[in-house]
């Protein structure tokens, strides 16, 4: 019996998502892929990443956001929770890079703080 589930997200954005996973170590495959499951059941995805053990885990476009689809079953070596809240500070952190350098903002310093927060300094050249 498959037990694919999804994760509905806020991201929406294909560019900062896959940016996101390749920052947290991923390699990405795109187009036309599944996303392995039990009993080798396969969901259609628009992007997969392979962990090292275990099940793979997709992404694709639902309702203008993207969803995490995965049998977390046999994902091994993955956190779903942990997963999620860095791939959401990774593609936050891209996203809001990506629309303040629109706005002529230069990145000036970025540390990363205690409990893993990003401080981004920026400064808009005139």
């Amino acid at each position: 019996m498959s037990h694919f589930s999804r994760i509905r997200t806020q991201m929406v954005e294909k560019e900062y998502l896959k940016r996101a996973l390749e920052d947290l170590g991923y390699t990405v495959e795109e187009g036309a892929v599944a996303a392995r499951g039990y009993g080798g059941r396969r969901a259609q995805v628009e992007m997969r990443i392979s962990p090292r053990r275990g099940y793979d885990i997709g992404f694709r476009r639902s309702g203008g956001a993207y969803e995490i689809v995965a049998d977390w079953w046999g994902v091994r070596g993955v956190n779903r929770k942990k997963l999620l809240q860095q791939l959401t500070q990774r593609y936050a952190y891209h996203a809001a890079r990506a629309k303040l350098e629109e706005q002529g903002f230069a990145l000036v310093s970025e540390e990363v703080e205690q409990g893993d927060r990003i401080h981004l300094v920026l400064r808009r050249m005139a």
